[in-house]
């Protein structure tokens, strides 16, 4: 009887932590080793001069020491490393709505700032940070902090979720069991949920434990054939954007069991707004099992490596920018 109790005890404080992970997760598109995976493509398709000018810029600004780094610091890539940094820093300078961009589910296709609120979205919060970046004469350390803004943003660009809403705050409001683990209240939300799985847990589970360094090696190669024709396609972030859109219907949304019905849109600030939808949603019983792992996964890859390999475009395009106004 004992042992019983200290099993249980185990199963529940290994419950616990797992959602807390997942739940610490929801914020993060990609999650850390997807928004570092992103980085560590994109420093490989740099041009040396760029990668040199960029690396200096972190190099002599770097982010406050004192700052509590969530994913913690990734040693040997100072792009890997910022990276991460603006969800470190998103609840204190209250600039969550630049990691996204609320798309209504079967929204007309229109210029985005239709769908781009009063407090900015992840379009935008992208071209501010780059004429920042651009700008030689601009304070050092913001050209550096918008350096880090870019790299994790044009990652955010490339989840499906950070492109798409159904009333749902981008899936943070659909409770989902997601291969067998049952979703949990926690507050006002819920987990695992369907942002949080695919912000994290479907890459993860697909590392199968890898280092963010092996899976972008292991990445680089499954999408050599296909790296050519992303960089002559140059940058899009209109057209990165509705990619991202189509998919979260076609797949993240499209996928689910039992079907989520399109809702009207009307604005959500929590998920306990719109007749709770939180709870509604959670008596939907929404099933993530293995034939959806294996859908979304391949997916899932591909955008992270797309978001590396056009990163690394922007990236270039930037530092040229500036070299020449300087």
């Amino acid at each position: 009887m004992a042992f019983r109790l200290l099993s249980l005890g185990f199963r529940a404080l290994c419950l616990a932590l797992w959602c807390t992970s997942v739940l610490a997760g929801s914020a993060f598109a990609w999650g850390c080793k997807g928004h570092q995976i992103v980085a560590l493509i994109a420093e490989r398709h740099l041009t040396p001069e760029a990668r040199q000018y960029l690396e200096a810029l972190l190099q002599d600004n770097p982010a406050d020491p004192q700052l509590k780094r969530y994913c913690g610091n990734f040693a040997g890539s100072l792009l890997a490393d910022a990276s991460t940094w603006p969800d470190d820093v998103r609840n204190t300078r209250k600039n969550g709505p630049w990691h996204y961009i609320d798309i209504p589910r079967h929204a007309p296709q229109r210029p985005l700032d239709t769908y781009c609120g009063d407090s900015g979205c992840v379009t935008r919060a992208i071209s501010e940070q780059l004429a920042i970046l651009e700008n030689p004469h601009a304070e050092p350390n913001l050209r550096a902090e918008a350096l880090r803004y870019i790299v994790h943003f044009v990652g955010d660009l490339h989840m499906p979720l950070h492109a798409s809403t159904n009333n749902d705050q981008g899936g943070n409001c659909v409770p989902v069991s997601f291969l067998g683990t049952s979703p949990q209240k926690h507050n006002h939300s819920y987990s695992p949920n369907l942002h949080s799985i695919w912000d994290t847990s479907i890459l993860e589970h697909d590392m199968n434990g890898a280092d963010p360094q092996t899976f972008a090696d292991e990445l680089e190669k499954k999408f050599r054939r296909n790296l050519g024709s992303w960089q002559k396609a140059g940058v899009h972030m209109d057209r990165w954007t509705w990619e991202s859109h189509n998919l979260a219907e076609s797949l993240a949304y499209g996928k689910l069991h039992p079907k989520d019905a399109v809702e009207t849109p009307v604005e959500v600030r929590s998920c306990s707004d719109d007749n709770n939808v939180g709870e509604r949603l959670l008596q939907m019983h929404f099933t993530v099992d293995e034939k959806y792992q294996k859908a979304a996964a391949p997916l899932v890859e591909k955008r992270v490596a797309q978001a590396g390999i056009r990163l690394a475009l922007i990236l270039t395009e930037a530092v040229n920018a500036a070299q020449k106004a300087h």
